[in-house]
């Protein structure tokens, strides 16, 4: 039995990735986190897809992050302004200490694949969505329990479109309906931040409707 746990935020990549792990593992659970985020509608989402899908889903509480407009909620979301000048959603370890935690989850259920959604392309390249973040994590979780850790991010060189993609071809466009990508942390969705309109982009670069509610499509 080859088992894996997904990283599900409850947003579009996540999703796709838990349904691309139900193909690739005999046995899937999912785990979410609380971190603090002004986007916490996500956390209903995550569960809610998790359950449509079938799988365990685990919520964790790993306390307040800090330095990130996504957890300083007087803060307006922006392009700039974070560490390096990065978006100032930019949340300094975050998928770090999310692979810890979902290590900590996989090891008693029999798990040692690691499923995150990842990627390049996401919010111009912040350092822990990186390939090289991927690899060094994966040396490092296998040492800390001395056996090997596979950290699997199937959408790492995926655009939008891309991604969209796979979802059509994995069969998994009915679990986008749940999920929440607005960083403002709005359902309707705002359609004006930069979650929105890298999502609203992605639709429409490959002809599909998203199935979300939103407040504005507006550029």
């Amino acid at each position: 039995m080859e088992r894996a746990v997904v990283l599900l935020s409850g947003g579009m990549d996540s999703t796709v990735c838990l349904a691309w792990a139900m193909q690739q593992f005999d046995e899937v659970a999912a785990i979410g986190f609380d971190y603090g985020q002004r986007h916490r509608v996500e956390l209903e989402a995550a569960e809610r897809i998790a359950d449509k899908a079938g799988v365990p889903f685990e919520l964790r509480s790993v306390g307040t992050m800090t330095g990130s407009a996504l957890t300083d909620h007087t803060v307006e979301v922006r392009g700039d302004g974070g560490h390096r000048d990065l978006p100032n959603t930019m949340t300094p370890g975050r998928n770090g200490i999310f692979l810890f935690h979902a290590l900590n989850a996989a090891i008693p259920f029999g798990a040692r694949h690691l499923v995150t959604g990842i990627c390049l392309a996401d919010e111009a390249g912040f350092p822990d969505c990186r390939e090289d973040f991927r690899l060094g994590m994966e040396r490092v979780l296998s040492v800390a329990v001395e056996e090997p850790i596979r950290v699997h991010a199937p959408l790492m060189h995926l655009n939008k479109a891309a991604t969209l993609g796979l979802a059509r071809e994995l069969g998994a466009l009915d679990l986008l309906a749940h999920s929440h990508t607005c960083y403002e942390g709005k359902r309707p969705a705002c359609g004006r931040c930069t979650a929105c309109q890298a999502r609203l982009a992605g639709f429409a670069a490959v002809g599909l409707e998203d199935p979300i509610p939103y407040l504005s499509t507006a550029a």
